[in-house]
């Protein structure tokens, strides 16, 4: 990309968009467009169209999407399977249409199979059964990845795709229903210490084991396989490392500095046992995560703060 090539991020209002035009800026791209959910609703096919056709941006990062932790999939399957399948496929196809010289996927790694190999490479996509908590939002990703290969594959386009591991940072959705696990443990330990509770409950038993990459990272690395990455297999996002969530609890009560008990209600769901990804691919492109876990949660803590309106999404 040139640093004056027109660039559109959508879903610049959420984590990943908003971390990934911080990211742009810094690198000195000047020719950045955006547009609002209001302004532009992209599951309206007409409206998308519309929009390429007048702006026709030179590159695209498909950031939007319908987000949620485990709660929100399960009792919106169906929403979560219609939006985003819709949007990604009117973003994509509008692109292509208006000669988009290179598009950038966003996925999740919830796309391979809920038994895949640990780590998992970028290769066991589609090798089993997934995972039925967040099978409809999986289905939606596997989807839009796959349009960009097909297109690449009947057209010559060069469209990418990046499946980034569990995300938080600055801008993350704090709702205490609908967010993903992070998050969650952020606002609870922190109204649990507001509230001097004695103990916290928190869901499942604390054995599944997951992965984290500050979303700052993730933005950095998706500008760098916009410059540096043709291909049409996915690309692997994340640290190589992981925790349980036993362990993450702890580090978060840490940071926040909530100093009572920490429960655990195994009644609940725990989702997948284990989602690591093996990021060799990335690394062997030549690039490598820069925030340690407990650096990037006092970071994500001190956003929570500074932005109280956060907790009402």
């Amino acid at each position: 990309m040139e640093k004056s090539s027109k660039i559109y991020v959508a879903g610049h209002r959420g984590m990943v968009g908003s971390a990934i035009v911080r990211e742009l800026q810094r690198q000195g791209y000047t020719n950045i467009i955006t547009r609002t959910h209001k302004e532009l609703d992209l599951t309206r096919q007409q409206d998308v169209e519309a929009f390429f056709a007048q702006e026709r941006p030179e590159y695209v990062f498909l950031a939007a999407a319908k987000v949620g932790g485990i709660v929100a999939n399960q009792s919106a399957l169906a929403d979560f399977m219609y939006e985003n399948m819709i949007l990604e496929m009117n973003v994509i196809h509008s692109a292509w249409q208006n000669g988009c010289r290179k598009l950038e996927f966003l996925g999740s790694s919830c796309i391979y199979p809920r038994m895949a190999p640990q780590p998992m490479p970028e290769s066991c996509l589609l090798t089993s059964e997934l995972e039925k908590t967040n099978e409809a939002y999986a289905l939606a990703k596997i989807s839009g990845l796959k349009y960009c290969e097909f297109l690449n594959r009947q057209y010559g386009t060069d469209y990418i795709s990046v499946m980034p591991t569990n995300l938080y940072g600055p801008n993350d959705n704090y709702h205490p229903e609908h967010s993903h696990v992070l998050p969650a443990l952020i606002r609870r330990f922190h109204e649990a210490k507001v509230a001097g509770k004695s103990e916290v409950t928190c869901w499942g038993d604390g054995s599944p084991l997951r992965e984290f990459l500050y979303v700052d990272d993730l933005a950095n690395l998706c500008v760098f396989l916009m410059n540096n990455y043709s291909g049409n297999e996915t690309v692997n996002a994340g640290t190589g490392k992981e925790l349980t969530i036993k362990a993450l609890t702890e580090l978060v009560a840490k940071v926040v500095g909530y100093e009572g008990a920490i429960k655990w209600d195994a009644s609940r769901p725990n989702g997948t046992p284990r989602k690591l990804l093996d990021v060799s691919k990335a690394a062997r492109l030549g690039w490598t995560y820069k925030t340690e876990l407990e650096d990037g949660i006092r970071l994500a803590y001190e956003d929570f703060l500074n932005n109280p309106m956060r907790a009402e999404r």
